[in-house]
């Protein structure tokens, strides 16, 4: 991959009162039009205030839920405006759209270090099919380009990658850098041991992140319900637990990939079941040849944790990624929060990817103690699975 340009490049004496297009990530929880998680908002204050401080004009553009290309008031963004500005401690302007005439008039309303935020852009087809009028509609707004949403890096859409084909000025935001910078840090050079914590529902998504990442480790513990796969490819019986029945020869394959390669592997010993998720007449603690019939696992046994602590304890760079069970719906939260723990504690170089494992760092209260929080999960998985992310890569410098 290739240097990227960054806001350096953009010359900041020159950016008073210029337009400036800043793609974002609010792509987040809202409840009757409030914002349950500021996360991501404020994840890219220090990109917004450096453009805001040198008298910018900056326009918001952000994508939130699935409206399916038309207008949904439940996934406006209005009141991420809002809560933007009490944020910034400055208001933040609302455009009702984010092309046509509330755009333009919005934008051309700001005075220099003035921000307002675009109505969400998959209100329109035209984002996710990166239609080429839509994204000339965008880039005229605009005199440069600046994309901090590390988390839409992998989807080729109008504002990710159509906008910036457009634009002569344009630059990766410091969250995008500071994101690309510590995920690659783990391909190039992670200092060893580098163990990875890999949980999560199935293994389909991350299968081509654990090929690219095999041959890089030293250390690779499974839970979630995809460790459910593993322990049935090593002729378990996991009675009615979340299973990929198409996956088991694939979850074969990588172990016997790591025993060829002397790869430490952890599985659990020991499972979490329970008879039902919704009203539950039985929760118990048994060992993985011994899950009842008619029971499914739904977390790692409490030894679990402490084995992960253990390892993580001499380790020089950790990856996790995905919760150890059904991290939603407490107690079966407790595998996921003692991997947080044990991830807090180790003296390595620590990197957190994905929603829900962010979610159990932030209820654990343990973020300050991260090395680096990613704000990305399928883009992470994608870098990690050495893909090239189109929204990364439209922000290269020529080779």
């Amino acid at each position: 991959m290739n240097a990227l340009y960054t806001l350096d490049d953009l010359d900041p004496s020159s950016l008073h009162g210029s337009r400036v297009l800043v793609r974002v990530d609010f792509n987040v929880p809202l409840e009757d039009g409030r914002v349950m998680d500021t996360a991501r908002l404020e994840a890219a204050l220090p990109t917004l205030e450096e453009l805001l401080a040198a008298g910018a004009r900056v326009a918001l553009c952000s994508h939130c839920g699935r409206p399916k290309g038309a207008p949904d008031p439940a996934f406006s963004l209005r009141s991420i405006a809002a809560e933007l500005g009490r944020l910034l401690g400055a208001p933040v302007g609302f455009a009702a759209d984010c092309v046509g005439a509330p755009a333009r008039e919005a934008v051309e309303a700001l005075a220099p270090g003035q921000a307002c935020l675009l109505e969400n852009l998959r209100f329109h087809a035209g984002e996710k099919a990166n239609d080429p009028g839509f994204a000339d509609e965008l880039a005229t707004l605009a005199d440069a380009y600046v994309n901090d949403a590390f988390g839409t890096a992998h989807r080729a859409h109008a504002s990710v990658v159509g906008v910036p084909e457009r634009m002569a000025r344009k630059a990766a935001g410091r969250l995008l850098v500071r994101e690309v910078e510590a995920l690659t840090r783990l391909l190039a050079d992670p200092q060893r041991p580098f163990a990875a914590v890999v949980g999560g529902a199935k293994i389909e998504g991350k299968a081509d992140t654990l090929e690219n990442l095999l041959p890089r480790l030293d250390l690779l513990a499974l839970g979630g319900g995809m460790a459910n796969t593993f322990l049935a490819a090593l002729g378990y019986d996991m009675a009615r637990s979340l299973v990929e029945q198409d996956r088991v020869e694939m979850a074969a394959g990588i172990l016997r990939s790591a025993e060829e390669r002397g790869l430490e592997i952890l599985l659990p010993h020991e499972l979490v079941v329970t008879d039902d998720l919704t009203d539950p007449a039985r929760i118990e603690t048994v060992a993985v040849d011994q899950v009842p019939a008619g029971t499914m696992a739904v977390d790692v046994g409490p030894a679990f944790g402490e084995r992960v602590r253990v390892a993580l304890s001499e380790a020089g760079t950790v990856l996790w990624n995905g919760p150890m069970g059904v991290f939603e719906k407490p107690p079966f939260d407790a595998g996921t929060l003692a991997v947080a723990r044990a991830v807090a504690e180790s003296p390595a170089y620590t990197v957190v990817g994905g929603g829900e494992t962010v979610a159990a760092v932030h209820r654990a209260g343990l973020e300050g103690k991260i090395s680096h929080v990613s704000t990305g999960g399928g883009a992470s998985l994608e870098l990690l699975a050495g893909k090239r992310l189109p929204g990364v890569a439209a922000l290269e410098r020529p080779s």
